[in-house]
C-alpha cells in the first residue's frame, strides 16, 4: 500500500534549536514513506551550514527528488521538495500569485507538481506552502483549484494536493480545495486518528493537509507524536496510507 508523508522540516532546525539534518531524515525513514513533500527546506543558505538540504536528506533515504526554491537570495535558495521512490517526472514548479495590497509579503510562495508512476498509473502530486495572511492564502488556494494547477489539462487522473496551508480544516482556504478535491482525514475510515500538526511540542492545529481527486481511497491518516517527532520540527509529519482505484 503506498504511503505519502508531508512534512514542513522548519530548515531542519528543532524544538530544542538545534540544526540536525540527519534527525529530520530519520524521522522520516522511521515511517517508511514512498512519497514524501517537504516544506521549508534551506539549499546552500550561510544560516544552516551551506548544506543543500533536500539533496541530503533525499542522499539519506535513497529516493530521487525535484526542489523548488520559492525564494532566492543570489546563491542562497529556500522552498520545497517532493522526494520518491517511484519512477517521476517533474511537470511544473511554479510561484503562487501576492497582491501588494496586502501588506509586507514575508516570504514567496509556489508549488511543485510531479507525475508519479504508481502501480502503472500516473498520479499527481503537488506539493505547496500556503502563505501565513489570511486574503493571500485565499487567492493562492484560487490558483491551486484554477487551470493552471488541478484543473490543468495535464492534471486528469488522481491527484493529490499536500503540505502546509497554513489554514485550518474549517477555514476558506479549505473549503475552496474541497470543492474538487477530498480532504484525506475526512474520507479516511472511522475511528480518525489525531491529525493536528502544530505546534508539534502541543499539536492543537490542523494546518497541514492532504486533498485527492476520485482515484484516490484513502486508508489511514496520521500525525505521530512521541520523543523524536516533538522535537525534530516545529511541525509533525502528516502521514497517509492510500490505493491507488483507476
Amino acid at each position: 500500500m503506498p504511503r505519502i508523508l508531508t512534512y514542513n522540516v522548519h530548515r531542519c532546525v528543532g524544538t530544542d534549536r538545534k540544526l540536525d539534518v540527519g534527525r529530520v531524515a530519520d524521522v522520516i525513514a522511521e515511517y517508511e514513506p514512498d512519497i514524501v513533500a517537504l516544506q521549508e527546506l534551506d539549499v546552500g543558505r550561510m544560516r544552516t551550514g551551506m548544506v543543500d538540504q533536500a539533496h541530503e536528506i533525499a542522499r539519506r533515504l535513497e529516493m530521487a527528488f525535484h526542489f523548488h526554491p520559492a525564494m532566492a537570495v543570489e546563491e542562497e535558495l529556500y522552498g520545497d521538495a517532493i522526494l520518491t521512490l517511484y519512477p517521476e517526472r517533474l511537470v511544473q514548479a511554479a510561484p503562487l500569485p501576492f497582491y501588494g495590497n496586502l501588506g509586507p509579503v514575508v516570504e514567496p510562495r509556489g508549488a511543485l507538481w510531479l507525475k508519479v508512476e504508481i502501480e502503472g498509473v500516473a498520479v499527481n502530486v503537488i506539493n505547496t506552502h500556503l502563505g501565513l495572511v489570511p486574503r493571500e492564502q485565499q487567492i493562492q488556494a484560487r490558483a491551486l483549484a484554477g487551470e493552471a494547477w488541478i484543473k490543468h489539462p495535464l492534471c486528469a487522473g488522481p491527484t493529490i494536493l499536500l503540505g502546509d496551508f497554513n489554514a485550518t480544516g474549517g477555514s476558506l482556504v479549505c473549503r475552496t480545495l474541497t470543492k474538487d478535491l477530498r480532504d484525506a482525514r475526512i474520507a479516511a475510515p472511522k475511528p480518525h486518528s489525531a491529525t493536528s500538526t502544530y505546534p508539534s511540542k502541543m499539536p492543537i492545529l490542523r494546518i497541514d493537509h492532504v486533498f485527492v481527486s476520485a482515484g484516490i481511497e484513502i486508508r489511514a491518516v496520521t500525525a505521530p507524536y512521541n520523543a523524536r517527532t516533538r522535537v525534530a520540527s516545529d511541525h509533525l509529519p502528516l502521514i497517509v496510507d492510500f490505493s491507488v482505484t483507476e
